[in-house]
């Protein structure tokens, strides 16, 4: 199931790289170790992941790591900016590396399937509030909810009218 929640990115970054990642974890200053690597690189295999699918498929990759190291360098990651969470409403939290643009989220209600969506201002904040409080607004998050192509094109059932509620 998808889950955003919007953290402050310090490091830019796109999709990881195979051949980079030692490079952004040293120049977000961090050490350079074989879980920081394998979960950078699964999340750039597999953007919107959670971090229970991070954590088996960093398994899978290093044959034993615990799921307290990868919430933990997950944790790390994205206070360094490296990585961002994701809570969209209703669902766990997800984890991708793309930060440090200002991008926005597509879920499908039914399937929790989540894609990126450029801003078109393209700079923070993309949309400024009626009414802000005294607030000094330097960031929007937006979440687009609806049916993927695939969930379009298959009826409800029984099975699966449980359907992700903004």
């Amino acid at each position: 199931m998808p889950n955003f929640g919007p953290e402050r990115s310090r490091v830019s970054s796109a999709a990881a790289m195979p051949g980079d990642t030692s490079e952004r974890l040293r120049t977000a200053g961090m050490r350079v170790t074989a879980s920081r690597v394998a979960v950078l690189e699964v999340l750039g295999e597999h953007p919107h992941a959670t971090a229970d699918t991070v954590a088996r498929l960093v398994a899978a990759r290093l044959g034993s790591v615990s799921k307290q190291a990868v919430y933990d360098v997950l944790a790390a990651c994205t206070h360094a900016g490296l990585v961002r969470r994701i809570e969209p409403a209703g669902s766990a939290a997800l984890f991708e590396t793309r930060t440090g643009d200002n991008h926005h989220h597509l879920v499908c209600r039914r399937c929790g399937r989540t894609e990126d969506v450029d801003c078109t201002v393209g700079e923070r904040p993309c949309l400024a509030p009626g009414e802000d409080a005294g607030f000094t607004v330097d960031e929007a998050e937006v979440v687009f909810w609806g049916l993927c192509p695939d969930c379009q094109d298959r009826p409800v059932s029984h099975h699966n009218t449980k359907e992700l509620q903004p």
